[in-house]
């Protein structure tokens, strides 16, 4: 608890000074104000991230948290649990799509089990840091104790703060848990208050009936659990997943490093939910990277208040629609590093047509 304590006690605002001075370096290129849109917002929050105007971005790496969950026993799933445990083994091996797209963009895939069900997989590029063998199941019993809760949070702090210290400067957020959309969903409409009908999509592909079973498991575990909307704590432990609690604590350490975090998805987000309930300032170390097929995802942002950079109608998860905004980012600091000023390249900064829309469209 006193990691957890510390971290969240030592997040502060970005520096937007950083930002004011890397907006004057903007204003000077070769470019009407404001024409490159998103990316330019962008590159203003990496500068205030990083409290420099020419902000850089390090290493890159998509640290991907494994759990599996209980309430899966109550048929919310059109998968079956051991899928977690296999499609870890493909991650391993390289053959999913995340190790696909990571790579493409010079990124490593980082993967932990904090909390699979299944017997433990020996192998040297897995992370072994599990709380638990699976969350209890939700609907008849609070899925953690807070406990347990606390303890997956610490280890994300401890492993994004290893990445850190190792030179890692740009974090994706990814998982992999069978049935973890149901507790997302779930957190989301206790902390939103939102009827749970608006709010929970079909996964992994729930056909009509399914997703009628899923929305009255999701109010069976609110009713059962009842936990408090105001106590984040509170409503991770009984409603959340373990690698919904790891990723919360890697939002949670970054942001107080000073390091931007991507998120990926539904999952993904809700574990923002919590960690900007626990403090607000973490909302300005992140970027949403999609918007994916899972109604929620979108009110889960604007809770937040952030707005997705992609829309790509993604539900795979993992950190794949993370992964694709790296892209994005690096395109935005070579844009203040590489592109020249008007005077630097001897061209005329006019104030006239130049810069009105009609001429810049």
């Amino acid at each position: 608890m006193e990691l957890l304590k510390k971290t969240v006690a030592s997040i502060e605002d970005p520096d937007w000074r950083a930002g004011e001075k890397a907006q004057q370096r903007l204003n000077l290129l070769t470019k009407p104000q404001g024409s490159l849109g998103k990316l330019e917002d962008m590159l203003l929050s990496l500068a205030a991230i990083q409290g420099n105007p020419l902000p850089v971005l390090g290493d890159k790496a998509v640290m991907v948290m494994v759990g599996d969950h209980g309430v899966v026993a109550e048929g919310v799933s059109a998968f079956p649990q051991e899928v977690t445990r296999q499609m870890v083994l493909n991650f391993l091996q390289q053959g999913a799509a995340i190790n696909v797209l990571a790579h493409h963009a010079g990124a490593r895939v980082i993967i932990s089990d904090v909390g699979m069900a299944a017997e433990p997989i020996q192998h040297p590029d897995l992370i072994q840091r599990r709380v638990r063998s699976g969350t209890r199941n939700m609907a008849r019993e609070a899925a953690m104790t807070e406990a347990e809760a606390i303890a997956a949070i610490e280890v994300g702090i401890e492993l994004v703060n290893q990445e850190i210290d190792r030179g890692t400067g740009l974090i994706a957020t990814g998982e992999m848990g069978i049935g973890n959309t149901t507790p997302s969903t779930a957190i989301l409409a206790c902390i939103s208050g939102k009827k749970v009908e608006d709010l929970t999509g079909r996964g992994t592909g729930l056909d009509d009936a399914g997703l009628i079973h899923k929305q009255k498991i999701i109010r069976q575990s609110l009713q059962i659990n009842r936990p408090d909307p105001d106590h984040p704590l509170e409503v991770l432990h009984k409603l959340g997943g373990l690698e919904i609690a790891a990723i919360t604590g890697i939002i949670l350490g970054a942001a107080a490093r000073r390091t931007p975090v991507v998120l990926d998805g539904l999952i993904s987000a809700a574990a923002a939910l919590i960690a900007c309930r626990m403090n607000p300032k973490c909302r300005h170390y992140l970027f949403a990277s999609h918007l994916s097929q899972e109604p929620g995802h979108r009110i889960m942002l604007e809770e937040i208040g952030l707005e997705p950079v992609l829309y790509l109608d993604m539900r795979l998860g993992e950190g794949t629609g993370a992964v694709l905004v790296f892209h994005l980012l690096e395109a935005a600091v070579k844009i203040i590093h590489q592109m020249a000023s008007f005077e630097e390249a001897g061209v005329s900064q006019r104030t006239d047509a130049y810069y009105t829309k009609e001429c810049s469209d």
